[in-house]
């Protein structure tokens, strides 16, 4: 095979050490290796990349295993041409399942010019979606605690989910804070209601008359006190967000302009596949790297399984709750082939084919610079 780096580094990335291959080739085509062994300190990783200066590496292939790689990215990014290489493509080879060996064959690999390294997208991008992953998890655990709190409710016989659309809402606040207070009445609790919520006061009382006792309390103090810390981080988390998205106000602004997409939904997107479409040749190798593809496995004339790709789960997920909510427009392209998608093949399916249909228009929109364009309920 030939040769298209004579000179490089495959790295076996581990949380303790790193196994480090350097090939290095003269002139003559004469080849040698040498295998190294680093501690992850910085200080044992700043030793490493002096090794590899000194021997004139300059492109260096690694696995991306866990967050382990993040360190020594970090280190190497902008003095080296750094892949990071998805495991699934290099490791199913027999007879080398050592850590040395391990280091050796990604060097060869590299070598030889046959690793695609995985879109790395620039540090602002990178920072922007440690903190939208980080709101995702605050708003999810938020949802864990409110299902808690209906869970001591219902051993509690208090029945307020089956009345109240939302417990967390004004009313149910309000009601909630009562019952901590010793207020036990069910009449003296429905009066609290608002809203809406005023017009089921009937219904309302029968479901406040239970058997609350002070352990329910003490529960209750405690989840609510969680909630509340929950809110007001994710509040912080938004406004971070919200400073860091300026230089990405328009292409976030366009997103928008889609059916299911709102904002959160559009800084979300832009955090995990960058304003720069240069790194996905088409809008399809997007959709594939999102995991959002269906497979493409046929076999003998027949397909089978069309179940989508493994890739990115945080965008997955994203374009999913979007799929859901473009189902519900009307007088909309996505709504119509999401209902017509969802009579044959179930709402899940229906949102993960209208999810690929937005991260399609977002490749262009975001391509292009230019706001959705509808095409309407009988473009089909």
């Amino acid at each position: 095979m030939q040769v298209i780096h004579a000179t490089c580094a495959g790295i076996d990335v581990h949380k303790r050490e790193v196994k480090v291959c350097l090939v290095t080739g003269d002139a003559q085509g004469k080849r040698t290796q040498e295998v190294r062994t680093f501690g992850t300190m910085t200080k044992e990783l700043l030793m490493m990349r002096d090794w590899l200066q000194d021997h004139n590496c300059r492109v260096v292939a690694m696995e991306s295993t866990g967050v382990y790689w993040k360190p020594i990215f970090n280190l190497l990014e902008g003095d080296f041409k750094v892949l990071l290489v998805n495991p699934t493509h290099i490791k199913h080879v027999p007879g080398r399942k050592t850590d040395i060996k391990d280091c050796e064959w990604i060097a060869q690999l590299l070598e030889h010019g046959l690793l695609r390294g995985s879109f790395i997208p620039p540090v602002a991008i990178r920072d922007l979606r440690d903190l939208t992953r980080y709101r995702r998890q605050l708003v999810n655990d938020r949802t864990s605690e409110v299902n808690r709190l209906q869970k001591v409710l219902e051993t509690a016989n208090i029945k307020l989910a089956s009345v109240a659309t939302d417990v967390m809402g004004k009313s149910g606040r309000a009601i909630l804070k009562a019952l901590l207070a010793g207020v036990d009445d069910p009449k003296q609790l429905a009066e609290l209601s608002k809203g809406r919520l005023r017009n089921k006061k009937d219904e309302l009382e029968l479901a406040l008359q239970g058997l609350f006792r002070p352990h329910h309390a003490l529960l209750l103090t405690r989840i609510l006190a969680h909630i509340e810390f929950l809110e007001e981080s994710i509040t912080e988390c938004e406004a971070e967000i919200e400073v860091m998205c300026c230089p990405f106000a328009k292409e976030i602004e366009l997103l928008d302009t889609e059916p299911g997409v709102d904002k959160r939904s559009a800084q979300d997107m832009v955090a995990e596949i960058g304003v720069e479409m240069g790194q996905f040749p088409s809008h399809k190798h997007l959709c594939s790297w999102g995991g959002i593809s269906p497979g493409n496995n046929e076999s003998g004339g027949k397909r089978r399984s069309g179940r989508t790709t493994k890739g990115n789960k945080w965008l997955k997920a994203i374009l999913v709750e979007c799929g859901h909510a473009a189902g519900r427009t009307k007088n909309t392209y996505l709504g119509s082939q999401y209902a017509r998608l969802a009579s044959r093949k179930g709402k899940k399916r229906a949102a993960v084919a209208v999810g690929h249909s937005i991260l399609e228009g977002a490749y262009f929109i975001i391509r292009d610079k230019v706001p959705h364009r509808e095409l309407g309920v009988n473009y089909l």
